[in-house]
């Protein structure tokens, strides 16, 4: 007889409350990469204006190299599909999770183990980058509040880094 399967989350799902900083694991989305030699492709997909410069973002859609862009919806969310159109659209929605770095702190915690300078990162900002050796996607919603992006397999990890740092 087998088991039903049954999801845990890597991290705790209980915020990490620090003095300046909360820590917590972010509702569950959807996920997708995105291809395509030229934005307007995905426009016609999407419907909606695919933000071409790198590291903007618009509706949900980031834009992390030339021909790279990455959508993050509400679960349950779907898309539309893309016959016939020069793109590739792939589910990655069960391959990360998202953290909510919130507060006075939340730079400082980040920048702890992230090379960027998070005090010239705009709101409205997403990029590829990395926490200590960890690959992050990293997104600025507000002047106090990240969402870090983070695979499944680095979660647990990132997560006892930055909560460490948070409580330091």
């Amino acid at each position: 007889m087998s088991d039903a399967l049954i999801r845990h989350e890597p991290v705790s799902e209980t915020p990490c409350v620090a003095h300046g900083v909360r820590i917590s694991l972010a509702p569950p989305m959807q996920r997708y990469t995105l291809r395509a030699r030229y934005a307007q492709d995905l426009e016609r997909v999407f419907k909606v204006k695919i933000p071409s410069k790198i590291g903007a973002s618009e509706g949900g859609i980031m834009c992390l190299g030339p021909d790279e862009w990455y959508l993050r919806r509400q679960a349950g969310a779907t898309i539309p599909t893309s016959e016939g159109l020069p793109v590739a659209v792939a589910d990655v929605s069960e391959r990360s999770i998202c953290l909510v770095i919130e507060g006075p702190r939340a730079a400082e915690i980040l920048m702890s183990g992230c090379p960027l300078d998070l005090d010239q990162f705009a709101v409205g900002r997403a990029t590829r980058t990395i926490y200590e050796t960890v690959e992050i996607i990293l997104i600025r919603e507000a002047e106090d509040r990240f969402h870090v992006e983070v695979w499944r397999s680095f979660a647990a990890w990132l997560w006892m880094a930055m909560t460490t740092a948070a409580r330091h």
